[in-house]
């Protein structure tokens, strides 16, 4: 099978609150110089799912990544993890792209790779949690998609897979070839070895800009973007006692409705 799975670099969810900034001109986050990019959770989950399926079926994994130069490094740590090859697409016309121009240009490098049997995308993203991405690569190549997965088999030229649903999950059977968003509950995703790595770091990723990929404009303009402003205010609570430090806590608990 021919999985291709589709990975982004984000900020650190783990960040310090005090090291996340915004440039409200440029409408971004602002990169901590001393704290490199991650990939994004779900991604993994869905890197995870691939190599559930080749572990069972012979597969060939190629990554896809739509970012900065950066963003090699994460497609090599897929690498070390067990994917086989990786793209990364970069460009100055492809920065600050909505979802759907984002899924465009995905769409495009997955119609320039060739022939495929399904595409894996993390259910939603690490940083925004649109969860549009998948579903939009899905329409703009004519493919039916499924989402939430939380497991997957490939049976008979078909890939059944577990929904991850509010009350539950359900059984969903998908003809190839397919795309699938992928949900936390697939599992753990594996820890590359040592020397997986030491192989991945020499692996070379090839880079498409807007001359091997065409770009979309995007259909969404953002209007602002800032950090909320956040106000810590802390009031001791004292007594002469420990008994009436209590009740002095419990009235100022119900001056304020707390309780």
């Amino acid at each position: 099978m021919n999985l291709i799975v589709c990975v982004k670099e984000i900020l650190d969810p783990e960040i310090p609150a005090k090291a996340f900034k915004v440039d409200p001109e440029a409408k971004r986050a602002i990169k901590p110089q001393d704290i490199q990019l991650v990939i994004s959770d779900y991604d993994e989950s869905a890197v995870e799912a691939a190599l559930k399926i080749k572990d069972s079926v012979e597969s060939k994994i190629t990554v896809i990544s739509l970012g900065g130069e950066s963003a090699k490094n994460i497609i090599r740590r897929c690498i070390a993890m067990g994917a086989d090859e990786g793209v990364l697409l970069s460009d100055p016309l492809f920065i600050d792209d909505d979802s759907f121009a984002t899924a465009f240009v995905l769409a495009q490098a997955i119609k320039k790779l060739g022939d495929f049997d399904l595409i894996l995308c993390g259910r939603q993203e690490g940083d925004w949690d649109a969860g549009q991405v998948g579903s939009g690569i899905a329409e703009l190549l004519g493919i039916p998609s499924v989402t939430m997965l939380g497991n997957i088999e490939v049976k008979d030229g078909k890939v059944v897979v577990e929904r991850v649903v509010s009350d539950g999950r359900e059984s969903v059977e998908v003809p190839l070839p397919a795309l699938a968003t992928v949900s936390s509950e697939i599992g753990e995703p594996r820890y590359p070895s040592f020397r997986r790595v030491r192989e991945a770091s020499k692996k070379e990723i090839p880079t498409w800009n807007a001359q091997d990929i065409t770009p979309a404009e995007s259909r969404n303009r953002m209007l602002s973007l800032f950090a909320p402003p956040r106000e810590v205010k802390c009031e001791f609570i004292t007594g002469e006692t420990p008994e009436e430090t209590g009740i002095n806590l419990a009235l100022k608990l119900k001056e304020v409705k707390a309780i």
